[in-house]
């Protein structure tokens, strides 16, 4: 998936978890089940985000951040999948935009296998989507 917008500006959307609910299929972080979360919007590693779809809450756990470039995650708790790990890489391109690549592995019961693995590369999709469509219109608003 490829935006107009910078990697900076990307960025700033991606570790800052308020801002997920803005432009992701997630409805809203449950800040009382995160852990470590930093006031002025860039989570740190070993930061737990719990976000809300629906009635589920699943949590991520950020595992690896290299500024501009790279968000990596694993899975806190999630009840439909486990040893889930998760990278969200920024490119940049030659005309100051960005190439967001977001990618996972995981685990799931064997009822799930044939479900899951559609579904989540839609929801992945629809994410790094939902990500350069917001941080275009941010990158206007500027």
């Amino acid at each position: 998936m490829t935006t107009a917008a910078s990697p900076e500006v990307v960025w700033k959307l991606l570790v800052d978890a308020t801002s997920w609910p803005l432009w992701s299929k997630v409805d809203s972080l449950d800040t009382t089940r995160s852990v470590g979360l930093d006031p002025g919007g860039d989570d740190d590693v070993g930061a737990i985000r719990a976000f809300r779809t629906g009635r589920r809450v699943t949590g991520e756990r950020l595992t690896e951040k290299v500024e501009q470039r790279l968000l990596a995650y694993e899975d806190a708790f999630n009840a439909s999948i486990h040893n889930y790990h998760a990278r969200i890489e920024l490119e940049p391109t030659s005309d100051s935009g960005t190439v967001i690549h977001w990618y996972g592995e995981y685990e799931t019961s064997w009822l799930l296998r044939w479900v899951m693995p559609r579904y989540l590369q839609k929801f992945m999709q629809d994410m790094a989507e939902g990500l350069a469509s917001y941080a275009e219109e941010c990158k206007l608003a500027q």
